[in-house]
């Protein structure tokens, strides 16, 4: 039966605007003795939204991304920022980044990114019935927003500006979840 470690110390070894770099030292069941460090962003995690314009058209966007130098494509994203819940940051960041929001709001799934030594979670969100709307948001530049099928999703998920596996991910949910829909 899984007995989760005992964290005996958590230390803070450096913090930037994005992350904490924490140092765990953990005791297991067992009595095995280890120290794990981890990434941990601060704040309340993060939205994923796959936006629909129909039940085959999405819209994603190309965006400047730092870890990779180049700009990505992918679905809209950002913090859930204090007070807000996911699905409430979802509809700000769809209105922000490409200016509709939606009157049919679904979480799919929360989600991890290299659980072993990352604390972040993302929370998927399909966005349906959309209406043109926009927020003033954080971005540096205007967004290229594109329109892209799910119909076509096989080729899609090999274009070589697609590579954030969230968005691939949610991509296969949200065709499934309208496909279900639909029967």
């Amino acid at each position: 039966m899984r007995k989760k470690p005992k964290i005996l110390s958590v230390e803070t070894l450096a913090t930037t605007r994005v992350f904490n770099i924490e140092r765990l030292d953990l005791e297991f069941s067992n009595g095995e003795k280890r120290q794990y460090e981890r990434l941990k962003p601060p704040g309340n995690g993060a939205v994923l939204v796959v936006p629909m314009l129909d039940d085959d058209t999405v819209l994603m966007i190309y965006e400047y991304s730092g870890g990779t130098d180049r700009y990505e494509l992918a679905l809209t994203k950002g913090k859930i920022d204090d007070g807000e819940v996911p699905l409430e940051a979802a509809n700000r960041e769809l209105m922000e980044e490409i200016g509709y929001g939606s009157r049919n709001l679904t979480l799919v799934k929360t989600m991890t990114q290299a659980p072993g030594y990352q604390s972040n979670f993302t929370h998927i969100v399909l966005a349906q019935d959309l209406y043109e709307a926009s927020a003033e948001g954080d971005e540096p530049e205007p967004l290229e927003v594109v329109e892209y099928k799910l119909s076509e999703l096989e080729s899609l998920v090999y274009n070589e500006d697609l590579t954030e596996a969230r968005s691939i991910a949610a991509l296969y949910m949200a065709k499934e979840i309208i496909r279900k829909q639909n029967v």
